[in-house]
């Protein structure tokens, strides 16, 4: 399974029609993209933890969507509602960082399998 894992900061000053326009669009590419597996989406939560004072400011929302492999996050890199998710995505946030991770099943021991260790 593969992640593709978007951590956002939405711009202060966007407006409620563009944060409606980015949502629906959103919600669109994930529903039209047929290689979409699965979709979680989450706004941060600070409660104080050492962690949080040396982390930067850069992320107030993660969206994590789930495809089977790379073949399928391509295909939705490609997808034509992707390119108006991209399009509102750079009006909505002033800054993001995009990573994909390969996620196996085995829990722990992929710490090992992976060549973390």
């Amino acid at each position: 399974m593969l992640w593709h894992v978007v951590l956002m900061k939405r711009k202060p000053d966007l407006a409620p029609a563009d944060r409606t326009a980015f949502v629906d669009a959103f919600k669109r590419a994930v529903r039209e993209i047929p290689t979409v597996r699965g979709v979680r989406v989450g706004k941060r939560v600070t409660h104080g933890a050492g962690y949080e004072h040396g982390t930067p400011d850069a992320a107030d929302y993660i969206a994590v969507i789930e495809f089977d492999d790379v073949a399928g996050v391509q295909t939705y890199l490609r997808h034509p509602s992707h390119a108006e998710l991209g399009a509102r995505f750079g009006l909505s946030f002033s800054s993001a960082w995009v990573y994909d991770f390969e996620v196996g099943e085995a829990g722990l021991s992929a710490l090992d399998a992976g060549g973390f260790v």
